[in-house]
């Protein structure tokens, strides 16, 4: 069976092997073999599975504890499938959350822009558009900032 160093893993995992270690370290992950004769890492393809699943869950802002959970349930299988279905559509509906308050700042962002043109170009018609539309935007972005 074919091994990968840590430089390896790191690549085709997109972890820092920093990373890496401290997720042994944790125990999110291995104990990963060692080299007999060197003591190096070696990572199997089926660790390298793990710590892709592991960078997603991290790119998605899931925290140590529940990346913690989520191995413990998915080494479990059908047994914990609700436990592991909830805790992603949790971490879904955050996402969704943030995209929503995102999507918010943006339009601000745009109509504010669009104010400042109108106010360059000296068209009192469009600036006041622009500040009719930052107005009643007002309303979503306290909505969000709460």
């Amino acid at each position: 069976m074919k091994t990968l160093t840590i430089q390896d893993a790191a690549i085709r995992s997109g972890l820092s092997e920093p990373t890496l270690r401290y997720y042994e370290e944790v125990q999110l992950i291995g104990p990963i073999t060692r080299d007999p004769s060197s003591g190096h890492r070696r990572y199997s393809e089926e660790d390298v599975d793990t710590l892709r699943a592991l960078a997603c869950l991290r790119a998605m802002g899931v925290g140590i504890e529940e990346m913690r959970t989520y191995q413990a349930n998915r080494a479990l299988g059908h047994a914990k499938a609700n436990e592991q279905r909830d805790l992603l559509l949790k971490h879904a509906a955050r996402i969704e959350n943030e995209i929503e308050t995102l999507r918010v700042h943006l339009d601000y962002l745009r109509i504010k822009a669009k104010l400042w043109d109108a106010r360059a170009r000296r068209d009192e018609v469009a600036e006041e558009e622009a500040s009719e539309m930052v107005q009643a935007l007002l309303g979503s972005l306290e909505k969000v900032m709460q």
